[in-house]
């Protein structure tokens, strides 16, 4: 098969609700599972969730070129596509689902050129966002202001995403973002973009 689906939004537009729901209604596709220097959050499994890596041993993975992309998305805070990762599903008859920030999305973008979905799930508004980062009282208010500092960031880049499916109501964006996926997947590799 060996297509990816690319899913980015600043955090709190809904990539990871969307991307849940794309993995239970779209058979054919397998969750990428990010590396990252960050520590883990409560509830989360290393090698589900993320691979946790320390900042040495992501560092020397990047000297050895076994990452597809990377980035210091804040400082000292490393994220990234481990090569291994992609070919993994990839071996498994399955397309290659990520769930990254709108720089990681792009640079996926470059990499896969035609065998990639890319999409920008935009929230309603500013002040949206805003206001589910804090209803989820994971973070404090200096780190949803980091936070929503970098969502205006990403939100610039949206347009240079193959389409934009804006999350005003959550089920009218599952559904959307299921039937273009869909599309895709079963193309030639044809793009039904808007």
């Amino acid at each position: 098969m060996n297509k990816a689906i690319i899913i980015s939004a600043p955090s709190g537009a809904g990539k990871t609700t969307i991307v849940k729901a794309l993995l239970e209604r779209i058979t054919d596709l397998e969750f990428s599972i990010s590396a990252c220097t960050r520590a883990l959050r409560p509830g989360e499994v290393n090698g589900k969730d993320y691979y946790f890596l320390s900042t040495e041993d992501f560092k020397q993975r990047i000297d050895r070129d076994e990452f597809v992309e990377f980035q210091e998305v804040y400082p000292g805070s490393f994220y990234g596509t481990l090569k291994s990762e992609m070919q993994r599903i990839w071996d498994r008859n399955r397309a290659v689902i990520f769930e990254v920030d709108a720089v990681g999305g792009l640079n996926l973008k470059k990499y896969f050129g035609d065998q990639a979905m890319a999409i920008f799930i935009r929230p309603p508004s500013i002040e949206a966002l805003e206001q589910r980062l804090q209803i989820r009282n994971t973070e404090d208010t200096a780190s949803i202001r980091k936070r929503m500092n970098k969502a205006r960031f990403e939100l610039s880049f949206a347009e240079k995403f193959d389409t934009i499916i804006v999350n005003d109501q959550l089920e009218r964006a599952i559904d959307e973002t299921v039937a273009l996926v869909s599309r895709f997947l079963n193309s030639s590799g044809e793009k039904d973009v808007r």
